[in-house]
């Protein structure tokens, strides 16, 4: 197609929080609104997003609140039910029912909103996240999260940090694509673009603290829902899945084998492939 469009902006969210979004495809097509995880940007789905809309549909990628070019919480309220209501105010402010993909953090949060508002929500796609994740691939999230509260030298030693955080991902050869993902300071130091008040409060961003919430959320869905599972992630385990299963009967699973936790950008063919004939029911 040679009339795919593409715009970015920002729509609002709640407490005062405007939200950056990238948009691909036509209003009219089928919507698609993708959420990262945590300490990601928007900028992780634009490969899927712009396939997407060449395919017929409307994709909507958002940075949550304190992440990338979205606004920062002045009062640290990061909170999943806080995530929760922005998204429902930007799928309010696209005006129709959308497929809700979400990885990790993202996904916790497009589960409760498809909880909270059905009338929004017409399908979940979760990319490597359940209800019951394991504690040792979060808290190693968390860890690489506030492994260097003093930035970095150089974008060559954020990319070492990152080669070093997913071993099985070769490491890019160039470093330009981080600059969506860091800012640069007057002291000329490198800093990951999200908020580090969101940690001030550990248990927010923490969904081992809300696995009965979260599994009530999971029981109540009546939409088709798809789990995408990296084969060689440390945070869904096979046991998380078959929990996952028995809380939601309608489950279709993809186990994607050359993907970790970061499985949409491990193997973004398959990942797109997936959610292409899912949102389509092919």
């Amino acid at each position: 197609m040679t009339d795919i469009y593409h715009t970015s902006r920002h729509l609002d969210g709640v407490q005062g929080i405007r939200l950056a979004v990238d948009e691909w495809g036509h209003a009219d097509d089928p919507l698609v609104v993708f959420l990262h995880g945590g300490g990601q940007t928007r900028h992780s789905w634009k490969r899927a997003g712009s396939q997407l809309a060449e395919a017929g549909m409307h994709s909507v990628t958002v940075d949550l609140r304190g992440h990338g070019d979205s606004d920062w919480s002045t009062e640290a309220n990061y909170d999943l039910p806080s995530l929760r209501d922005d998204i429902v105010s930007v799928l309010t402010g696209l005006g129709g029912r959308a497929t809700l993909v979400g990885a990790s953090l993202g996904g916790l949060t497009a589960l409760l909103v498809a909880d909270s508002r059905p009338d929004l929500v017409e399908r979940l796609v979760l990319v490597d996240v359940v209800t019951k994740i394991e504690q040792t691939g979060s808290e190693r999230i968390q860890g690489f999260m506030q492994s260097a509260p003093d930035g970095f030298d150089s974008l060559e030693d954020a990319a070492d940090a990152i080669a070093a955080y997913l071993p099985h991902r070769p490491r890019p050869d160039s470093t330009a694509g981080l600059r969506k993902n860091l800012r640069q300071r007057e002291n000329g130091r490198w800093f990951w673009h999200w908020d580090p008040a969101m940690f001030d409060k550990p248990p927010v961003l923490n969904p081992l603290t809300m696995s009965r919430e979260l599994d009530e959320a999971a029981q109540r869905l009546t939409i088709p829902v798809l789990l995408l599972q990296g084969a060689l992630s440390d945070v869904v385990s096979d046991e998380g899945v078959d929990h996952f299963r028995g809380l939601v009967p309608q489950l279709q699973v993809i186990r994607l084998s050359g993907a970790a936790h970061t499985a949409a950008a491990d193997d973004n063919d398959a990942f797109t492939q997936a959610v292409e004939a899912f949102v389509l029911d092919r």
